[in-house]
């Protein structure tokens, strides 16, 4: 069975007609003898939306009753025995209610497409798992529905339902969106208009990423590898030479000039992975890429401009900037050089040839990469090897075996000269190579005792000797050199790759960094020193190790970074070749340093944010909030030490019921007031004990009307582990707020139940209302100080009451949470854990009954 095709309307954010359009599309293809049907759609209250409903074959909802409410869900079952043609599924990243058979409705999708049929969906960018982050920090709201980025990915079509933030603002402000009631907080919070250009820039990148995959593999399908001008993408070469920062800034400035333009840079490593730039050049220009929007790519490859076409074709590059050459006059008879080739080479992609001021100035070794020593004992050995061993051989050959024959003589010779070179290197064995020749001549080489060579033969094989064994000890000797370089950049990626794992798992600790550095460089001590001015005293930051240096010139090894910062190592002194390594030690010290202080800075903000927010806020309660009860006391005592008028007992009875609530406003204000600051200021200290919630919530529930509150709370409860005072305080402002906005005539229901749970027992006290509720996206805002929701007048409080009761909650050890109720309003869970002992008593949860 051939599987469905799956059309994804995306949309940037609630109201711009995603639902809209999948209902248009339905109609459009119903009208062509398409067979489709609605397997869910939620029309949101929306007038237009539910006419688009009219006319099409709905499957009915499947109806499932969860803690006494009934909940509807699309009918998997039913839609799979209808077997349309095409089936509408709103909100593809919405969870659907427990006792289905999947838990998120994408999993649905899949079964649909599974079986052949194809669905029409719907889905907002906020929706995507892998940008919950990026809209957190946008709208400041989590998205608790998300869909795996892979399943959108992996749709046929993606269309984009796209909408002005400023028209979609109209049709908010207009009723087309939400209710009345809800207007004037959508507006304010979520449909802000930078957080609507936002989301849509998000959405539009989001799916022009999506387009440029298609492209990508619809060219790799038809093998396609001219390149096609969609978008410029600008590639840079770098070597990891000084010209690299030239060359990035200039091909900023380049893609600066397109909208949508992307930067990339890559490095073309020998394949043998031996020579190179030192990694601390090609990651200061990694940064310097990252920092002016762009990406940095390394790739293998034994000719550099092939490597560098391949990868420019690769990505669809469209233009190519590399910089002129740094040979000199003489290396470049040679042969033409790489930016030569790849203009010639590069075919429809522009070559851009940035000059700099390194161009033609030869290639000077790279810095960092010394000579290779092989050792002392090996050196003097090489040395006594191809100095002494010809002589040594010479006798033997001449006293012991006699005349062995000039062939004989010349293999046992170069091999002397190849054990020279494998031990102390090109130099001894090029002596040993001389001395054995000159020794051949004499001893070997008719007429003997000369240096005179009569046969011009042997003359030829001595100068052959010479020059092979001279070959053989330099390739030898390079080869040696090759494998100890080897194994040294092996032992410094392995401890560049610790490095780079330990910033990848965020440790962010001097100490275990500086210890680390004691350990690779078996030092003694190591310390990051730092002064405060150029000339100032130095200081210790951090150290690890016994007796660290406190001063730069106190230590046997001192490697600076910047004026002011240093990292100072005691016990031995370093050679040249480590400090190239120690270089990214200490980078990455001082990056910890700076994100420490970092942290502490903005810690420090956050807190002096939110003091002023929380001072700019109980002054506006001070001066309103707090005033009006006090005017309404002040003009009720006035009144009635009136003498000009004579006030009746209903009168008077009226004035001293105003004067008694207005007290019992300003009690409540400052208790929370007093709450509130106990909490900022972490003096709150909970005194925990048993405590049974039928006894607290009662008497909680006394500054309420009683016939405003319905309590469902058994005597066959677990006992809670609280603080009776703050439990029926936390209680008592969350039922307070419940009944201020649940609609006259409808009680508040208080209900607890106790859940088994892996994580341990728990209680949840329930309070629901059926008020106007809360969207998701402002669920978290209503528990911070100050805040109140929605239209709520001023005068109803200061906003602090759902504030302390998480406070006093939290400080218990439990949760207070938000969540809709069902069939409409909001319910505050409690959550707090069982007493010890009292697991008995507690039914499984629904999780473990199943």
């Amino acid at each position: 069975m051939a599987r469905g095709r799956l059309r994804i309307l995306l949309g940037a954010a609630p109201g711009v007609g995603k639902t809209y359009a999948m209902l248009a599309e339905a109609h459009r293809r119903a009208s062509r003898g398409t067979d489709v049907v609605v397997g869910f759609a939620e029309d949101h209250g929306r007038a237009r939306t539910a006419e688009l409903l009219e006319g099409l074959e709905v499957v009915p909802r499947r109806r499932t009753e969860y803690r006494g409410t009934v909940l509807t869900e699309m009918d998997l079952d039913a839609v799979l025995a209808r077997r349309p043609r095409v089936a509408l599924v709103d909100e593809l990243a919405h969870t659907n209610a427990p006792g289905g058979r999947h838990a998120k409705r994408w999993q649905d999708v899949e079964e649909l497409l599974a079986a052949g049929i194809d669905v029409v969906s719907t889905v907002n960018v906020q929706h995507l798992e892998s940008l919950g982050d990026v809209v957190e920090g946008i709208t400041g709201v989590r998205q608790r529905e998300t869909v795996p980025d892979e399943v959108v990915r992996r749709a046929d079509q993606i269309e984009l339902v796209d909408m002005a933030p400023e028209a979609l603002r109209r049709r908010i402000a207009h009723g087309n969106v939400y209710a009345p009631d809800r207007v004037d907080a959508a507006l304010s919070h979520y449909f802000r208009p930078g957080n609507l250009t936002a989301l849509r820039e998000l959405a539009l990148l989001w799916t022009a990423d999506r387009v440029d995959e298609y492209l990508q593999r619809y060219r790799t399908e038809h093998g396609i590898e001219a390149t096609w001008p969609a978008r410029e993408r600008i590639v840079v070469g770098l070597t990891g030479g000084p010209e690299g920062a030239t060359l990035l800034r200039r091909a900023a400035r380049i893609a600066a000039r397109g909208s949508g333009s992307e930067l990339l840079a890559v490095h073309v490593r020998r394949s043998d992975g031996l020579a190179g730039p030192p990694p601390e050049h090609l990651a200061a220009q990694r940064q310097l890429v990252e920092d002016l929007g762009g990406t940095f790519h390394t790739v293998a490859g034994g000719d550099t401009a092939t490597a560098l076409l391949d990868f420019a074709r690769g990505v669809n590059a469209t233009q190519v900037v590399l910089g002129s050459s740094r040979r000199g006059t003489l290396q470049s008879l040679l042969g033409p050089g790489v930016g030569a080739t790849v203009a010639r080479e590069s075919g429809d992609i522009d070559v851009h040839i940035v000059t700099h001021e390194h161009a033609a100035r030869g290639r000077p070794a790279l810095p960092g990469r010394l000579p290779v020593k092989l050792g002392r004992v090996r050196a003097v050995s090489g040395w006594l090897l191809g100095c002494g061993g010809p002589l040594l051989l010479t006798l033997l050959l001449t006293r012991v075996t006699g005349d062995p024959g000039l062939p004989t003589a010349l293999l046992l010779f170069l091999t002397l000269t190849v054990g020279a070179a494998l031990v102390g290197g090109v130099f001894p064995a090029i002596a040993a190579a001389v001395l054995s020749s000159l020794l051949l001549n004499w001893f070997f080489t008719p007429p003997a005792h000369t240096l005179t060579v009569s046969d011009p033969k042997n003359l030829l094989a001595l100068l052959v000797f010479v020059g092979v064994g001279t070959a053989v000890a330099s390739v030898v000797d390079l080869a040696a050199r090759r494998a100890q370089q080897a194994a040294r950049s092996r032992a410094e990626a392995e401890a560049l790759g610790r490095l780079a794992g330990a910033v990848l798992r965020g440790e962010d600790s001097l100490a275990a960094l500086l210890q680390r550095v004691r350990e690779d460089f078996q030092v003694e001590s190591a310390a990051l020193l730092e002064r405060t001015g150029d000339r100032g005293p130095w200081h210790r930051t951090a150290s690890a190790g016994p007796d660290p240096a406190g001063r730069p010139e106190d230590a046997a090894t001192e490697v600076p970074v910047g004026d002011r910062l240093s990292l100072a190592l005691g016990g031995r002194v370093l050679p040249a070749d480590d400090r190239r390594l120690l270089g990214a030690y200490a980078a990455q010290a001082v990056a910890l340093l700076e994100r420490r202080r970092l942290a502490e800075q903005a810690a420090g903000a956050r807190r002096l944010a939110e003091g002023n927010r929380i001072r700019t806020a109980l002054l506006a309660a001070v001066s309103h909030d707090l005033r009006t009860p006090l005017a309404g006391i002040k003009a009720a005592v006035t009144s009635l030490r009136s003498q000009e008028v004579r006030w009746s007992p209903e009168d008077e009875a009226e004035l001293l019921a105003g004067i008694e609530d207005g007290a019992d406003r300003l009690d409540h204000l400052i208790g929370n007031l007093l709450d509130m600051s106990r909490l900022q200021t972490g003096t709150v200290a909970p005194l925990l004990r048993e405590v049974d919630l039928d006894e607290v919530v009662p008497v909680a529930l006394g500054g309420v009307p009683a016939d405003a509150v319905r309590l469902e709370v058994g005597e066959d409860l677990p006992m809670v582990l609280a603080d009776a005072g703050l439990l029926e305080r936390a209680v008592a402002n969350v039922v307070e707020n419940a009944v201020k906005y649940s609609p006259p005539g409808t009680p508040v229901v208080v209900r607890a139940d106790a859940l088994r749970l892996p994580g341990g027992d728990r209680v949840e006290l329930r309070v629901a209302d059926r008020g106007p509720g809360v969207p998701d996206d402002a669920k978290d805002r209503i528990f911070e100080p100050f805040q109140r929701y929605g239209d709520a007048p001023r005068g109803s409080g200061v906003g602090l009451g759902l504030a302390v009761a998480r406070g006093f909650v939290e400080a218990m050890g439990g949760r207070l949470t938000a969540e809709d109720t069902p069939g409409g309003g909001m319910t505050m869970v409690v959550a707090l854990p069982a007493a010890v002992g009292a697991a008995a008593g507690v039914p499984p949860s629904p999780e473990e009954a199943a």
